[in-house]
């Protein structure tokens, strides 16, 4: 039962990605090709994490595909598009190795690295295995990174986080 729970939800993050994707191409909001996960930085070893965190592959990647650093966005309606090498994306609750699911801090530097990662305003979990996500952001100026979390919502050892990026909504 648990394996097909995850599977499903597995599937609805893959219909999800195509139909955010559909979405983006009819409002003209995607860009022409997928951004270069190139520009994303690799996560560092940090010697504040706890001990007997999850552990992660040391060459897992995590980055923002849409997007890209220094985009204008117009309307405050966008698609965040997630990406992840060297690992898979699980949902919530599925202790599973070298997997994790995605936060998105917005506005804020990443949380303590050794402690649950908080659910706010500006730390958005999905743990049903998203891959990406609706936002509306009020006009100015918004910082967005990634940080993927384990099963109990706490960043691995090493931490796998993307590069921070600066968006502007008028």
């Amino acid at each position: 039962m648990q394996r097909r729970t995850m599977l499903g939800a597995l599937a609805m993050t893959s219909l999800g990605a195509s139909a955010s994707a559909a979405a983006q191409s009819a409002s003209g909001t995607a860009p022409a090709a997928p951004a270069s996960p190139s520009t994303a930085t690799a996560s560092p070893a940090s010697a504040t994490h706890a001990t007997g965190a999850t552990p992660s592959p040391p060459n897992a990647l995590c980055y923002i595909i849409w997007p890209a650093d220094g985009t204008v966005i117009t309307g405050g309606k966008l698609w965040v598009r997630m990406g992840l090498r060297n690992m898979g994306v699980c949902p919530k609750g599925f202790n599973r190795p070298n997997t994790g699911h995605h936060h998105l801090v917005l506005d804020s530097d990443l949380p303590p690295l050794d402690q649950e990662i908080p659910s706010d305003r500006n730390h958005l979990h999905y743990g049903a295995g998203e891959t990406d996500a609706h936002l509306e952001l009020p006009p100015g100026k918004h910082t967005l990174q990634l940080l993927l979390g384990d099963y109990n919502h706490r960043p691995h050892d090493p931490p796998v986080y993307s590069k921070k990026i600066t968006i502007v909504v008028r």
